[in-house]
């Protein structure tokens, strides 16, 4: 399957770790391979988790900020990222919190550095089969001289609904493959056998599967879209894959993302993610930026039946029309 989608030649002995879901693959490359005060670059904003393992692991996370509202890649700001302790760069393509898909251009550039530096990356590629407007996911270990120097994760979960199945793997190098397992056997010993052995089952879906996964989360982004524009939120930028929405709070909302989120949950029943959670403040010591607009997002998730978006957004209607429409604060 790799060799078929990303055209990349691997053994499947010596290459792979299978390892318990995504999380605990990436967690198991970063133990892996980076040492206490070992720099890793990672995007902002970015999914939780990421920060956790390179703390925990002695490494510094160096944040280098996506512009809003398309969340570009300043190529500049990457650049002035890089010191002499860098180790790797971390990227999650396509991207969760926001559902950006990094360009080919962007990712040129980021293959780019890593060789001329001899920096690892490690990719999160989770939602590799889940992308919107015949756009298609590009491997970073695709590029000429990635694949000798990154780690990609991957997972069962998105792409076979599958969360609970915990069953991911790393894909590196024969050296770097053989570390991860090695620290995978003294984490969690084994990912479980029978969600291994249907996960052969899974992986030799038709293409026509991931084409209609495609499709039915495509129309599931086209009406959550559709209802919180009719709400008021600032649909700026449209997911180009995964399956979440970042949106925007309204100018004339006083809320912050947290205080909205708790108000859409004690007053409507209905949970979203402040994107405040996504940020950091420690971004590379070289970028003055305004942070403002880390307060003004919220993620919600479209994974959901039709029955449960048609729910929010009744839900999500009257709390807006009770509070005046756009005039909540």
């Amino acid at each position: 399957m790799v060799k078929q989608m990303h055209g990349l030649d691997i053994d499947p002995v010596t290459d792979v770790a299978i390892c318990c879901g995504q999380s605990e693959a990436f967690a198991a490359a970063i133990f892996a391979t980076i040492d206490p005060g070992d720099e890793v670059i990672l995007f902002d904003p970015s999914y939780e988790t990421y920060e956790g393992c390179v703390a925990m692991a002695g490494g510094v996370p160096i944040h280098v900020p996506l512009d809003p509202p398309q969340w570009t890649l300043d190529p500049s700001k990457l650049l002035r990222s890089f010191t002499e302790k860098t180790k790797a760069i971390v990227l999650n393509s396509p991207h969760n919190p926001t559902g950006k898909v990094f360009t080919k251009e962007e990712l040129e550039i980021i293959a780019g550095e890593c060789c001329s530096r001899n920096c690892l990356a490690i990719t999160d590629e989770v939602y590799e089969h889940i992308t919107y407007d015949n756009l298609k996911h590009i491997s970073l270990a695709s590029f000429p001289g990635m694949l000798e120097r990154t780690v990609i994760t991957s997972s069962l979960s998105k792409s076979f609904s599958v969360t609970g199945w915990r069953v991911g793997w790393a894909i590196a190098p024969a050296f770097l493959a053989s570390a991860i397992r090695n620290i995978h056997g003294r984490v969690t010993d084994s990912a479980p056998a029978p969600f291994q052995e249907a996960a052969l089952t899974a992986l030799r879906s038709p293409p026509e599967y991931f084409e209609s996964l495609r499709r039915d989360y495509q129309s599931k982004r086209d009406y959550i879209i559709k209802l919180l524009d009719g709400v008021g939120f600032k649909i700026v930028f449209i997911p180009q894959g995964s399956f979440f929405l970042f949106a925007e709070l309204p100018d004339n909302w006083l809320l912050s993302d947290v205080e909205f989120v708790k108000k859409l949950i004690i007053e409507a029943g209905v949970v979203a993610v402040p994107g405040q959670g996504f940020f950091h403040t420690n971004l590379s010591s070289n970028e003055v930026s305004s942070l403002n607009y880390q307060k003004r997002y919220v993620r919600f998730a479209f994974c959901k039946s039709d029955t449960t978006l048609t729910t929010v957004a009744e839900r999500l209607g009257k709390l807006l029309d009770a509070a005046g429409h756009l005039a909540l604060h």
